[in-house]
């Protein structure tokens, strides 16, 4: 049997083997705490950076994410024919001429970059890009205070488009129609952007005044008619229209198809 003095070594080892695994314990304890805080403290200025980051003023030597002044072309619906969107940054000045040789006869345009560039930009980009041939003008109005001639659609029905949509450019130097009611003077021989009853939907159809002609000054003015193309629509609406929209409204009865829209640079 141990003697009392075994017994008191034998307990001695225990005592310390427990104080022993009791401090490997604490100081395992005291690192996870360690880490834990740590991580916080890089949790916390993670937070920090994220949000400095995101509510700092931005720096004004960096490059706008849009160039002042663009053009801002949306997708909106599927193209009538396939078209690549104009370049957003058109040139702003000058002129540019587009003769539309129709079956009619040919029909000179000028077209006013200042007045418009986004529209004159659009359409002389669909010119370029063939959109416009082989299209005919589905609609002519004769009725009092109408008297336009519509195209630029391909499929005919006046409800096609090029597939993208851009605002109006509403036009500063319209008189006031003599009509009244709010409407200003589309005069003879000006050039406008069709759209509809919203706004910024303007796309690729237009409208050739023939006669003055009384609308809200909505509609883009992206340029004039030159003489003999003001003949041409002449002939076009003394033939009158087929009143399939309504008495004075309707396809015209002398046809007219755009055979080339031809830019000049």
């Amino acid at each position: 049997m141990p003697t009392n003095e075994q017994r008191r070594k034998a307990a001695k080892r225990k005592l310390e083997r427990q104080i022993e695994r009791r401090a490997e314990r604490a100081r395992r304890r005291r690192q996870r705490l360690s880490i834990i805080a740590v991580g916080a403290v890089v949790a916390v200025l993670a937070a920090g950076i994220a949000i400095y980051i995101a509510t700092r003023p931005s720096d004004t030597t960096a490059a706008p994410a849009t160039a002042a002044g663009a053009c801002t072309y949306t997708a909106d619906g599927q193209a009538s024919r396939p078209v690549q969107t104009p370049d957003p940054n058109p040139e702003r000045t000058g002129v540019v001429g587009l003769t539309l040789q129709t079956s009619q006869g040919a029909i000179p345009l000028t077209l006013d970059r200042a007045q418009a560039p986004c529209a004159v930009n659009a359409v002389t980009s669909l010119a370029q890009q063939g959109f416009y041939n082989d299209t005919p003008c589905h609609r002519l109005t004769t009725g009092e205070g109408l008297k336009v001639l519509q195209c630029g659609d391909p499929s005919g029905t006046g409800s096609g488009g090029p597939g993208f949509r851009y605002a109006e450019e509403p036009p500063t130097n319209l008189a006031p129609s003599p009509l009244g009611q709010g409407a200003s003077n589309y005069a003879r021989g000006l050039v406008a952007m069709a759209k509809t009853s919203q706004p910024d939907t303007t796309g690729s159809q237009f409208f050739l005044v023939y006669a003055d002609s009384a609308l809200p000054p909505e509609y883009t003015v992206v340029g004039r008619i030159a003489p003999e193309g003001l003949a041409v629509l002449d002939k076009v609406a003394a033939a009158g229209t087929d009143n399939s929209n309504g008495d004075g409204d309707g396809k015209p009865r002398t046809a007219v198809q755009i055979q080339q829209a031809q830019v000049q640079s």
